[in-house]
């Protein structure tokens, strides 16, 4: 008797979020509505001869999660090939290899959420002039409370695991305020220069 082992992927690791960069960019675009999920399925067909349902793409995505958190082995490889040639595997072990050029240990003034109690505040910003308020809900998540000249506002909610001074964050599904429940999307802040504030609101 044969069996056959699925193995499943959690979503949020950074390889994944670094996968989906390289699909768009294949793709050549982001993919933010249903007709997009739609379309790149049709490509994958086309070019591959692979299936993968657009309600698989877009968990990857976190466009619907629809209660669940990780990916299959097959979905990954799938999207591998189309977006390197390379299957799962392969790809992490050339962005392992990238990555080791990249690579630094430093000290740096960071907050992480597991050191906050819920309703904690945190005041963070960035460049030129962004500057947010937000108050912890628990479970890594945030909810913005105050904003200026930023793209998030008050009311949007967010998971993030750690704030650094001076380095790249990355807010992984961000729900904003008066959008479906399951229109989640990612926001990096301070790319170029990192935060430029970050401390603790009493």
């Amino acid at each position: 008797m044969i069996i056959f082992v699925t193995m499943s992927i959690q979503r949020d690791i950074p390889q994944i979020i670094v996968l989906r960069e390289r699909v768009e960019s294949r793709f050549g675009k982001k993919l933010s509505v249903h007709a997009d999920f739609l379309a790149l399925v049709a490509v994958i067909e086309m070019e591959q001869r692979q299936h993968i349902s657009e309600s698989t793409l877009e968990r990857v995505w976190g466009y619907s999660t629809r209660g669940y958190d990780t990916i299959s082995l097959h979905t990954l490889d799938v999207l591998a090939q189309y977006a390197t040639g390379r299957y799962w595997d392969d790809f992490c072990r050339l962005l392992h290899a990238e990555s080791e050029c990249e690579s630094e240990l430093f000290d740096v003034e960071h907050i992480s959420s597991s050191d906050l109690s819920v309703g904690d505040r945190l005041q963070i910003g960035w460049l030129p002039d962004r500057l947010c308020e937000v108050r912890y809900l628990g479970n890594n998540r945030f909810v913005a409370e105050r904003c200026e000249n930023s793209k998030m506002q008050r009311g949007d909610t967010f998971s993030c695991l750690q704030f650094a001074l001076g380095e790249k964050v990355v807010l992984t599904d961000l729900h904003q305020a008066g959008t479906p429940e399951n229109a989640l999307k990612i926001y990096s802040i301070g790319r170029q220069n990192g935060l430029t504030t970050l401390r603790r609101l009493h």
